[in-house]
């Protein structure tokens, strides 16, 4: 079982606080930049940084798939990670200032299957799940400008 690593990134227009603090919001702020692929989010307990446990589904190459996952930071003020409680797939949104603004990478890793399956998601999984990502940081990008203009 080979690790497979799913990633995009993208410049935020805004601080890097207070990007990360959007990031960390998992009950009033996060929920508003997820994309169409996920579904049914709720926050189990917690709401803000470590020790949130949230639920939620990803629809993705034609496959519903849930997660519940715990928050976690490593590095607060930088780095958030979401771990699933039913596999080994951990996410890691990393926030890097740049001025004004903010360079943001949302990156997951987990262990791929064998075989013949494997090799078919080590070659399209992280395909879809950039296009995920890179939707998601579009939205983040949209609401942080929102936020600041409206």
């Amino acid at each position: 079982m080979a690790p497979v690593v799913a990633s995009a990134e993208r410049v935020v227009d805004a601080p890097a606080a207070t990007v990360y603090g959007y990031i960390a919001d998992m009950r009033t702020h996060h929920p508003h930049f997820l994309p169409p692929a996920f579904s049914d989010y709720q926050v189990e307990s917690g709401g803000v940084g470590a020790d949130t446990i949230v639920r939620f589904k990803i629809t993705a190459g034609g496959r519903t798939r849930g997660y519940r996952t715990v928050v976690a930071e490593p590095e607060p003020g930088r780095t958030i990670t979401e771990s699933d409680t039913q596999s080994s797939a951990v996410t890691t949104f990393t926030v890097t200032p740049q001025g004004h603004r903010s360079l943001v990478r949302i990156s997951t890793t987990w262990n791929g299957a064998g075989g013949v399956g494997g090799v078919f998601e080590r070659i399209f999984a992280p395909r879809v799940m950039r296009g995920i990502y890179a939707d998601e940081l579009e939205r983040l990008d949209a609401y942080a400008r929102g936020r600041r203009d409206g």
